[in-house]
């Protein structure tokens, strides 16, 4: 029997009752990054596939990059081409929900189908090396001084470091409106952006900042957190008398119109995912802290965090 046969004929079993879910190995994965390559959704989706591969329930895991107005693009696109594909995923995450609220676009993830939360995080925010400013409180001054000349650069509207820098500029009595924000397809691009000082002041997960603050050519100068991150020497924006306290996280969809038992069975090639070596290490090396979430619950945390998010972003003006 040829491979893709028998593999076809396992998964028709599974679904039906006639094997256990856990028994089948997806032949491949199609992985969704709805970001450009170098940011936090690129370095999950492909740390989640490699994952996969290791737990050995994927065979193989193949990645697609569309990035574009916070992930919409992305998410577009693989609502219309993975309708009822039980292999399909997409990573997606906080700053989804950010950019629905703000970009209101055709296709909501209501569309898609939840799967699991893998991981949570906060923002840093840092300067590049050789920036005029040296703190926070230099950057708030500027702020204060003259709202426009402070370029705030990170991803897409409504990502959580764009609602950061809404909070901040309202918390130390800028009119959150006048807020300067350029927004980026991915964390490569803010990157680049922030090295070349095409920016005053980054925002993203510490993850995706992390070797550049080791190597010295960003200087960070604040986290979302309530607490300093663990063994980071980064002030929390309450300790520097802001007010501000926001976090990011990251999960997968699966595609429109999977069957409960393929949802299932996604989800628990997921979650067995996240207790392989590499997935463990990831989460130290990337500074992520694991949040697996999954079912009826991960559906609901969506729900709630939607409601929150577009809550606070009310109230920082951004809608």
């Amino acid at each position: 029997m040829r491979r893709d046969t028998f593999l076809k004929s396992m998964a028709a079993l599974a679904v039906s009752g006639g094997l256990p879910l856990s028994a089948f190995a997806a032949a491949n994965v199609k992985m969704m990054i709805p970001a450009n390559p170098g940011g936090g959704w690129d370095g999950t989706g492909r740390a989640l596939g490699k994952a996969l591969t290791e737990a050995k329930v994927a065979d193989t895991v193949t990645y697609e990059n569309k990035g574009g107005a916070a992930g919409a693009l992305g998410l577009a696109q693989f609502v219309n081409a993975s309708k009822g594909d039980p292999n399909a995923l997409m990573v997606m995450g906080a700053v989804m929900l950010g950019g629905i609220i703000t970009g209101k676009p055709p296709v909501s993830i209501t569309a898609a189908t939840p799967i699991a939360r893998l991981t949570s995080e906060y923002n840093v925010f840092v300067l590049p090396a050789n920036s005029p400013f040296k703190t926070m409180a230099d950057v708030v001054a500027q702020l204060k001084k003259d709202p426009g000349s402070v370029k705030w650069g990170g991803g897409s509207r409504g990502s959580t470091e764009h609602i950061a820098a809404a909070m901040i500029a309202r918390a130390v009595g800028v009119d959150p409106a006048k807020i300067n924000y350029v927004a980026f397809r991915g964390g490569g691009e803010a990157t680049a952006a922030i090295l070349g000082g095409n920016v005053t002041i980054g925002g993203s997960g510490y993850s995706e900042f992390s070797e550049y603050i080791k190597s010295g050519k960003m200087v960070p100068i604040g986290v979302t957190s309530a607490a300093r991150l663990k063994g980071i020497d980064v002030p929390t924006l309450k300790e520097l008398g802001i007010p501000v306290e926001i976090g990011n996280w990251r999960g997968v969809y699966g595609a429109p119109g999977i069957t409960a038992a393929q949802r299932k069975a996604l989800t628990d090639m997921v979650i067995k995912a996240t207790q392989s070596k590499s997935w463990q290490e990831d989460l130290v090396k990337n500074n992520w802290t694991p949040a697996v979430l999954s079912g009826d619950a991960f559906e609901k945390f969506v729900d709630d965090d939607f409601a929150s998010l577009r809550a606070t972003m009310v109230k920082s003006g951004m809608i």
